[in-house]
């Protein structure tokens, strides 16, 4: 198990001065790359041997949004590497130690040279620790994309978008996605499925489906391919 402490910024928060959906994602993924880093398998380790961590999948769960001011502790635990496939839990833990909110991951280890799977190193996981899965309600990795829905205005990948792997960071998806979201929408989950990677300029189709209660958005390619699929489930207070 790995953990570091924090304090919700200001720049973190939104317009109610609650920690925002993309701030919490960003936590996570920190978390994860500090645990790397601190153990010796960072990027530099990665990079020494053409490989790269990407991810596939998101399952986060809130329970709520801690406020501006409040002290945190996030953390990351692994529960299983196997083949070229590593499983990550994540939480958020408020200063009374109750769950803020836990996720779910699941990443894929490549070789950047030959653009495939890669096996995972000797020793990978016994360097991370590989610890008990968290106790959590475990929804299917694959997201069914609802029909009846519409394509919206086309969205061209910019610097911003992208991460230290020149492609758009996972978190930069959701946050597109989050565009999408009708006004009043409290998420209360968020399943992402990441299909393939996409670079600068590539431009991307939004398709959103709305149901009661979740919105499935769907970034797809000029012939229809999805490059990320985001679901978002919970409750319109409007």
């Amino acid at each position: 198990m790995y953990t570091f402490d924090s304090r919700i910024r200001y720049s973190e928060t939104d317009s109610e001065g609650k920690l925002t959906l993309a701030s919490l994602i960003n936590y996570f993924q920190d978390c994860s790359t500090f645990h790397a880093e601190d153990v010796g398998l960072g990027i530099a380790y990665l990079k020494e041997r053409s490989l790269v961590w990407v991810l596939s999948s998101w399952q986060i769960v809130v329970e709520r949004y801690p406020e501006l001011g409040e002290r945190v502790t996030i953390g990351t635990q692994p529960y299983d590497l196997r083949g070229f496939l590593g499983y990550r839990n994540f939480w958020m833990l408020d200063e009374k130690g109750g769950y803020v909110a836990k996720a779910n991951t699941l990443w894929s280890l490549l070789d950047t040279g030959k653009g495939k799977p890669s096996s995972i190193p000797e020793g990978m996981a016994e360097t991370y620790g590989i610890g008990p899965r968290l106790e959590m309600e475990y929804a299917p990795r694959k997201i069914v994309i609802p029909g009846g829905g519409e394509d919206r205005e086309p969205i061209t990948v910019k610097k911003h978008h992208l991460d230290t792997n020149h492609h758009v960071n996972n978190q930069q998806f959701v946050d597109m996605a989050m565009d999408f979201l009708p006004e009043g929408v409290a998420v209360k989950q968020l399943r992402a499925e990441y299909k393939k990677q996409a670079f600068l300029d590539d431009i991307l189709q939004p398709y959103v489906a709305e149901e009661e209660e979740k919105v499935v958005v769907s970034l797809k390619d000029p012939a229809g391919a999805p490059y990320a699929v985001v679901e978002f489930s919970g409750e319109r207070s409007v």
